[in-house]
């Protein structure tokens, strides 16, 4: 069950990503969050079996309704992204399926990003058509063409910024007000990237936003999850069937995982950033490099936008080299001795990978020949994907120098 932020809303975010959702346990003392592992609890009051009779019970039933572990998480998040209330689930492709199923059905249709994150593009593409829900594949940095594919039927506008893996970026407030003066219901932003530190999208007049919980609020690779968070009432509406019914929760354990991780956020996403950018200006700065994109850097085609919109420049960047991508990426795998040649982001250890033109048309975004073309254009045969960690950026660049 979903729990409304705790916590002063005058604090600093430093001091939310901490003590929110927390307390000293009133029975052991104990400082640090509990982990409760129980499956089952031993409820004050009768309540009926169904997860429906427990709807407004304000204790814990069985976990998979809610966990004081997962509760406290719940919180947290809810309070750093200035939510009422957040639900967890297992990954955040759980949290994503979750929220888009949740609140659509036969007949309704989805607006996404012509590029996005590979788990959300496969899910809109090959798995939503089959249960009558229509989707349409939009250039999210071009609001006439979102305009365009507005339907009377259209129920959720999809949102990633900075996607996952071109770093483009699009402007929520603008495509927030488009979306809600033409009656789309829901406008829904996945921040894996930004995190709450950089963005925070339901101050821009999103309805709801996801994370992936795997990334950085977790921070240490060691924990799969993922979030929605947005309006008391539409996360309790959403509770039953997102949570109980399509059953991807969260495991007590990964939860106070992710609370361990999530609590130095802020510092964190400081150190990211302050080695991301150093890092960033060496590559745009190496014969071997053609181009870099980077949020931070003037050299990103929207830099205004970010600067606009993002308080943090986040770890991720992409970067195209002379020397063709499969070959470099070999020698990466056996030549790199800092940064690991690996999937994921968001860590505090830094992480590279190199995602090909041709495999991501191949398996993702197969869309119209226009979108493929602008593609390739923006992307080229490829891009390396580097998620900079917290390590000293001087080790970082040598350690990229030995390759390049």
């Amino acid at each position: 069950m979903s729990r409304k932020a705790s916590g002063n809303s005058g604090w600093h975010t430093e001091t939310t990503a901490v003590h929110a959702g927390e307390s000293v346990d009133p029975a052991t003392r104990a400082s640090s969050p509990n982990l409760v592992m129980s499956v089952t609890f031993a409820p004050e009051a009768v309540t009926g079996f169904s997860a429906r009779d427990e709807q407004g019970y304000e204790g814990f039933i069985y976990s998979r309704v809610g966990s004081p572990t997962v509760a406290q998480l719940e919180a947290k998040l809810a309070a750093l992204e200035g939510g009422e209330a957040a639900l967890c689930f297992a990954s955040g492709v759980a949290a994503a399926h979750a929220l888009i199923c949740g609140r659509l059905g036969r007949g309704d249709h989805l607006i996404v990003p012509d590029a996005n994150y590979v788990g959300i593009a496969e899910l809109t593409r090959d798995t939503l058509p089959r249960f009558g829900i229509e989707v349409s594949f939009v250039d999210m940095s071009r609001p006439e063409e979102v305009a365009a594919a507005i339907r009377p039927a259209t129920r959720m506008l999809w949102l990633e910024t900075p996607a996952n893996p071109t770093m483009k970026l699009c402007d929520i407030a603008a495509l927030a007000q488009l979306a809600h003066e033409r009656g789309v219901r829901d406008v829904a932003v996945d921040s894996t990237y930004a995190t709450p530190i950089a963005t925070r999208p339901l101050q821009l007049a999103a309805d709801f936003v996801v994370h992936s919980l795997t990334k950085y609020i977790g921070g240490h690779g060691d924990a799969m999850g993922g979030a929605v968070i947005g309006r008391k009432a539409d996360i309790d509406a959403l509770n039953l069937e997102a949570t109980v019914h399509f059953g991807g929760v969260l495991s007590p354990f990964n939860a106070w995982l992710i609370l361990r991780g999530a609590a130095t956020l802020p510092i964190r996403m400081r150190a990211h950033e302050e080695a991301a950018f150093k890092v960033a200006r060496f590559l745009e700065e190496h014969p071997a490099v053609s181009r870099v994109f980077y949020p931070g850097l003037p050299s990103h085609p929207q830099h205004a936008l970010a600067r606009r919109q993002m308080r943090n420049f986040s770890g991720m960047m992409t970067f195209q080299t002379r020397r063709p991508g499969p070959e470099l990426a070999a020698d990466m795998v056996r030549r790199l001795e800092i940064i690991h040649y690996a999937v994921s982001l968001g860590h505090h250890r830094s992480l590279v990978y190199w995602i090909g033109t041709d495999d991501i048309q191949a398996s993702t975004y197969r869309h119209d020949a226009t979108q493929l073309r602008r593609y390739r254009d923006y992307a080229g045969d490829g891009v390396f994907r580097l998620s900079v960690g917290i390590e000293n950026p001087d080790d970082l660049i040598a350690d990229l120098s030995r390759v390049l």
